[in-house]
C-alpha cells in the first residue's frame, strides 16, 4: 500500500515510485510504516514546495501507523465475528436448552443435533461416566454410557470401559485432553458404532474449586464433504462441553438437595414413629408413677423402655439397649417391645418373660449379629417385693429413701450373646418410698470436652438430689448430663426410666 499526503490530504497510490516526475527533486519523502506489512507513507511536498522536515516525518509516521492498526483490527474483528456467527449462535442456543432442561437425558439429543449441524458431523455421541464399585474420584473404574447418539440409536451404543487402552473416547476421558484422531478407523470395538473416519473427542469436565471432575465425553465423527475437523471445531465443542458439565453438576446438586430433603423428612417421620411406639407413662397409673425419657443419637435408635400393667396392682418395667444404633437397632427395638408386651402378660416370672423374648427374637439377633442388654422388673407394692431378671444390663438400681443405691446385678449376658436367659432374683420394695432407676450406658458414658465420662455415681447423685418425684429425677439427671457434656450432641442413644409405686 502506498499512501500519499499532499497538503494534509492522504490518498492511496500503487507501489512507491521514487522517480515521480511531478514532484520537484527532493521535495517528497517515502517512508515504510513500522509494524504495517507492505505499506509505505509518501510525504510532501509542503505548500511552499519544500521537502518535509525530519520532525514532521517523525510526527506523522506513528499517527498514520496507529490509525492503520486500528482500521485493521476492526476489519479483522468483523471478519472473525462473521465467520463465527453460527458457532456463537450455537453457544447461545445450547445455553437456552440447558437452562430450561428438566433432565440432561431429555436434552442431550437436541444438543448433539445442534453441535453436529454446526460442526458438520454425521455421527457421534454424548457419554456420561458411571462409576462401578468406585467413587467418581477414581476415573477408569467405571464405564462411559451414551445418553444421546447421532446416526445410531443410543440404546445400542455399547458401554465403553473407561480403562480401555484402545478407545479414543476412554483415553480422552482419562487424560482430560481433547483430541482429533485422524485415523479412518482403529482397533477399538467400543468406538466403532459412532466412528466414520476421523474422530473428534472432548472431555466433559466440571471444574471445581480444587480440582476438575471428569463427567463424560463428547465424540463426533463423519465430517460432511470429506472435510477435516479443525482446531476451531475442537475449541467450539470444548466450550459446549463445559456448558454440559455445568448442567450435569447443577442437576446433581438439585437431585442431591431433593434427596436430602426427602431423607430428612423420612428420618423425622421415622423418629416420630419410633417415639410413638414407646408407651405413655400413665398406662400403669394409678398403680405406679413413672417418668421416662428416650433420646436417640440419630433420628432413630436402639434404646427403649416398656411398661406393662399387670394383675394384682403389679407393674412390669423393662429397659433395654440394643447394640449399635440407627435403623437396624430401631428394628430390633420395635420387635423386642412387641414381644415383651405379649410375653409379660403370660408369665409372673420375669426370667420366663425374658426367656420367651429371647426365643422370639433368636433368629433376628443371630442374623443381624446384634444383642440386647435389658432388665425386666416387676414391682409388687402389696407384697413389698421387686422381682427382676437382668440380661447384661449394668445400670439398674433401687434408690432407697435414705439415698442408698442398690444395684440389680446381671444374672446372664445380654440376650443374643448366648442362648440362655437370666435367672429370676428379688429384693425388698418399700411402697411409696423406693425408686426404681434404670438407664442406658449412653448416659453414664457420656464424655465432657476432656474425654471424661459422666459415670454412674454422678447420675445417681443427680437422682438423689431431686427427691422422690420421678419427673424431677429425670429432669435432674438430664440437666446434669447437659452440664457435663456442654450440650453436645450425644454419640450414643440415651434412655432413663424412674418408677415409684
Amino acid at each position: 500500500m502506498n499512501l500519499v499526503v499532499d497538503d494534509g490530504v492522504a490518498r492511496e497510490l500503487g507501489p512507491p515510485d521514487r522517480s515521480d516526475p511531478t514532484t520537484p527533486a527532493g521535495a517528497r519523502r517515502t517512508v515504510a510504516l513500522p509494524g504495517v506489512a507492505a505499506t509505505w507513507l509518501s510525504i510532501g511536498p509542503c505548500a511552499d514546495g519544500s521537502a518535509p522536515t525530519p520532525d514532521q516525518i517523525a510526527l506523522l509516521v506513528p499517527l498514520v501507523a496507529g490509525q492503520l492498526h486500528a482500521i485493521d483490527e476492526v476489519e479483522q474483528a468483523a471478519l472473525e465475528l462473521s465467520e463465527r456467527y453460527e458457532e456463537i449462535n450455537l453457544l447461545y442456543t445450547i445455553s437456552e436448552i440447558l437452562g430450561r432442561a428438566v433432565t440432561l437425558e431429555e436434552t442431550a439429543g437436541v444438543i448433539l443435533d445442534e453441535v453436529s449441524e454446526t460442526v458438520g458431523a454425521r455421527r457421534g455421541a454424548i457419554y456420561l461416566y458411571e462409576p462401578v464399585g468406585e467413587s467418581q474420584t477414581a476415573p477408569g473404574k467405571g464405564v462411559l454410557r451414551a445418553i444421546a447418539a447421532l446416526g445410531i440409536d443410543a440404546t445400542v451404543v455399547p458401554l465403553v470401559d473407561a480403562a480401555d487402552p484402545m478407545s479414543t473416547a476412554a483415553r480422552v476421558f482419562r487424560t482430560l485432553h481433547p483430541t482429533i484422531d485422524e485415523r479412518e478407523r482403529d482397533e477399538a470395538r467400543a468406538d466403532g458404532p459412532i466412528r466414520d473416519g476421523a474422530l473428534l473427542c472432548v472431555p466433559i469436565v466440571w471444574s471445581g474449586p480444587e480440582r476438575g471432575d471428569p463427567l463424560g465425553v463428547v465424540a463426533l465423527s463423519g465430517r460432511r464433504a470429506g472435510q477435516q475437523f479443525t482446531a476451531g471445531d475442537l475449541k467450539l465443542v470444548a466450550a459446549i462441553a463445559s456448558q454440559i458439565a455445568a448442567a450435569i453438576q447443577n442437576a446433581r446438586l438439585v437431585r442431591a438437595s431433593i434427596q436430602q430433603q426427602r431423607l430428612t423428612q423420612e428420618m423425622a417421620l421415622a423418629h416420630d414413629l419410633q417415639m410413638s411406639l414407646l408407651p405413655r407413662v400413665d398406662v400403669v397409673s394409678p398403680a405406679a408413677t413413672v417418668a421416662a425419657r428416650v433420646q436417640p443419637a440419630d433420628s432413630v435408635g436402639g434404646d427403649f423402655y416398656q411398661l406393662v400393667r399387670l394383675a394384682e396392682g403389679r407393674t412390669g418395667v423393662m429397659v433395654g439397649d440394643v447394640s449399635s444404633h440407627g435403623y437396624r437397632a430401631a428394628l430390633i427395638m420395635a420387635l423386642t417391645m412387641s414381644a415383651a408386651a405379649i410375653h409379660a402378660q403370660q408369665s409372673r416370672d420375669p426370667a420366663e418373660t425374658l426367656g420367651a423374648v429371647l426365643r422370639s427374637l433368636g433368629d433376628e439377633l443371630e442374623t443381624t449379629e446384634m444383642f440386647i442388654s435389658t432388665v425386666y422388673a416387676v414391682v409388687d407394692p402389696r407384697a413389698g417385693t421387686l422381682q427382676y431378671a437382668n440380661a447384661g444390663h449394668p445400670h439398674a438400681f433401687v434408690l432407697r429413701a435414705d439415698g442408698r443405691a442398690e444395684r440389680l446385678p446381671a444374672g446372664a449376658p445380654p440376650l443374643g450373646l448366648v442362648p440362655i436367659a437370666p435367672a429370676c432374683a428379688s429384693t425388698v420394695w418399700h411402697a411409696g418410698e423406693d425408686l426404681l432407676v434404670a438407664f442406658t450406658d449412653g448416659i453414664s458414658e457420656a464424655t465432657d470436652a476432656a474425654g471424661r465420662m459422666m459415670g454412674e455415681e454422678r447420675v445417681l447423685a443427680a437422682a438423689r438430689s431431686a427427691g422422690r418425684d420421678p419427673d424431677a429425677v429425670v429432669a435432674a439427671v438430664f440437666d446434669a448430663l447437659r452440664a457435663h457434656t456442654g450440650g453436645a450432641t450425644p454419640r450414643d442413644d440415651l434412655a432413663l426410666v424412674v418408677v415409684r409405686s
